[in-house]
């Protein structure tokens, strides 16, 4: 299944969230004059470095959602003071209000310009410009290549609404074959309300970041060892990841859909058949020979699920037949795009298919919306955006085909009743689709679900049905992800709970504090009857005093701790604190049993006492 894990571009609010901040971020595609402050800014930062450091050369310099960067080639590496002194001479670039104006020359006029400056990167950006040719200057000292917008002069650029905020590696056009350069990250705003509003939400993310959480909390780690990009799941983190697919299934059971499992690996010609040799090969694993036979691993699940439905005869009384499978999947990934659980090589998609009749399109497109909100919203994601991308002009399958399947998209979003943008021409070549994202607690929009129509594996595996007049058809096929992938989801997650999981996820639930030796027995005894019930449950051996015990809980974001002295022992209950709603006080054993055990089976976020 050709499931991206990027964000697709900016698309319509199903549910607009009510403002939580007196200080509005915009991105720049939605401001004109953020994207003309930003992609001045960037020059600004250019001319910047090239005083303070001759020999570093410009590539490209563009704008950024939040921000800007420009890619340099730089004998000696830019250092955190280097950037302090690049801001310093910004700010005095910004302050002799230099004019930013669009001049268009000939080629021959911007060749001779670029080589009187020895630039190379420029030549090359030159050779892929098409007429006409504009770059911008920035007072008399300074120009670039660039098609522009700008604002007209930097006395519009609010020097007090910037920062530089990173230097980082990239290779000359995302090549790892090409040149390394230094990339210096920054942002700008039109007022220093909006830079500090930023920059709160900057360190929001990273008190929220995955990494660090899982690695406090020790639930997965990525060891060298084994290799980049491959998860290791320990105890705590693999319990969690059981009840999500527990969920899972149990959710696709109740919405008729049935399992498959299908193998990691295929004859190379499987892969052939399907394209991916063809146009996926670059993010494939090279292929393995075994009995002279040579076996591929399997960047997507879609491929299996196709020659399942062709190991049989299949009737349109059959169909539609929906088929999921928690698949995982390798593929290689460039060493600079891997980013903790959010991109790695190997990776599960809760992956389906749905093979139907033309005139079942709408319906079942329904029922994966329906679906699709049941599971997102269990885990606290109600707000999305939708996107719906179009055929695009290169493509396969006929046009009444792609009419029906574009309007059954249509149809069912109006159906849900869900806002959606439409992506003109955005759809893959084998169909259109829709995507949707959802935001997290701060905010930020992340694509997790995907549905895709494909005409081209029926086509290229011959896939049919006896219809009604017993005429062989081709079935339509729906590609369909909820999460994405378990391993990214799961990293969104954990940044939208900031670590604290609600109770029926968290995998240490309850932590029994005995305050004395005297009472250890009724604490195991307490934390039998609780684990009996489903509830996962320890008690703190380690004989600290109770301050620390209570802090070490907290820390590992227990979501109730219950305190167990003499008095609590003696009346056969707890003093509980929870994390969500304080001092609970003291609790009976039997009310403490059941309500965690109401918790779990309502999937609650606490305890209801």
């Amino acid at each position: 299944m050709a499931v991206d894990v990027l964000e697709p571009v900016s698309s319509a609010a199903v549910t607009a969230p009510a403002p939580t901040e007196t200080v509005v971020l915009p991105k720049t595609s939605e401001s004109d004059t953020l994207l003309r402050i930003r992609h001045s800014m960037s020059h600004v930062m250019a001319m910047a470095v090239q005083k303070l450091f001759p020999k570093a050369q410009v590539t490209i310099g563009p704008w950024t959602e939040s921000g800007f960067y420009y890619d340099f080639d730089s004998p000696d590496p830019f250092t955190e003071a280097d950037l302090k002194a690049i801001r310093k001479e910004m700010i005095k670039i910004i302050n002799r209000k230099l004019p930013l104006e669009r001049v268009e020359v000939s080629r021959a006029e911007a060749e001779a310009k670029i080589k009187a400056q020895n630039e190379p990167y420029k030549l090359e950006i030159l050779s892929g410009i098409q007429e006409p040719i504009t770059l911008y200057t920035l007072g008399e000292e300074w120009w670039d290549l660039c098609a522009g917008p700008h604002v007209a002069n930097t006395s519009e650029l609010n020097a007090k609404a910037f920062e530089l905020e990173s230097v980082a590696g990239a290779y000359w056009r995302g090549d790892e074959n090409n040149a390394q350069l230094q990339r210096i990250y920054g942002t700008a705003w039109e007022t220093p309300e909006q830079l500090a509003e930023h920059k709160r939400r900057k360190e929001e993310a990273l008190r929220r970041d995955h990494r660090r959480i899982g690695t406090d909390l020790d639930l997965f780690s990525i060891e060298d060892e084994a290799g980049a990009g491959l998860v290791f799941w320990h105890p705590r983190g693999a319990r969690m990841r059981l009840l999500i697919e527990d969920f899972w299934r149990q959710a696709h059971f109740e919405g008729g859909y049935e399992l498959l499992y299908t193998p990691h690996v295929a004859d190379i010609s499987l892969w052939k058949t399907s394209g991916h040799l063809d146009f996926y090969s670059e993010s494939m694993f090279g292929p393995m020979v075994v009995d002279e036979r040579e076996y591929q691993l399997k960047p997507m699940n879609c491929p299996f699920h196709v020659l399942t439905y062709a190991s049989t005869l299949r009737s349109y009384r059959e169909l539609p037949i929906r088929w999921a499978e928690l698949g995982t999947v390798y593929r290689y990934e460039r060493p600079g795009v891997m980013h903790g659980l959010m991109r790695v090589r190997g990776f599960t998609q809760d992956d389906a298919h749905v093979f139907c009749l033309p005139e079942q399109i709408s319906d079942e497109i329904l029922r994966i919306l329906d679906l699709t909100e049941r599971i997102l919203s269990t885990f606290d994601f109600k707000n999305y955006e939708i996107n719906l991308s179009t055929r695009p002009e290169k493509s396969i399958g006929d046009d009444a085909v792609w009419d029906l399947a574009t309007k059954g998209l249509i149809e069912a979003l109006e159906r849900k009743g869900w806002d959606y943008k439409v992506d003109e021409g955005g759809g893959a070549f084998y169909g259109p689709k829709i995507d949707l994202k959802i935001e997290d607690a701060i905010g930020r929009m992340w694509q997790c679900s995907t549905i895709q129509l494909d005409f081209n594996l029926p086509e290229r595996f011959k896939l049919d049905y006896v219809a009604a007049d017993s005429s062989k058809q081709r079935p339509i096929m729906i590609h369909r992800a909820i999460f994405g992938s378990l391993e990214r989801f799961f990293g969104i997650m954990t940044e939208n709970y900031a670590g604290d999981f609600p109770f029926w996820l968290a995998p240490e639930q309850i932590r029994l504090l005995p305050v004395t030796d005297e009472v250890q027995s009724y604490a195991e005894s307490l934390c039998d009857q609780l684990k009996a019930a489903g509830v996962r449950a320890s008690v703190d051996r380690s004989g600290e005093r109770l301050g620390k015990l209570i802090r070490t809980g907290e820390k590992m974001k227990i979501p109730v701790l219950a305190v167990i002295g003499a008095k609590e022992a003696e009346q056969a209950s707890a003093s509980l604190r929870s994390r969500r709603d304080g001092d609970l006080g003291l609790v009976g054993a039997d009310a403490l049993i059941e309500a965690a055990r109401q918790a779990n089976q309502n999937r609650s976020s606490g305890l209801s006492l």
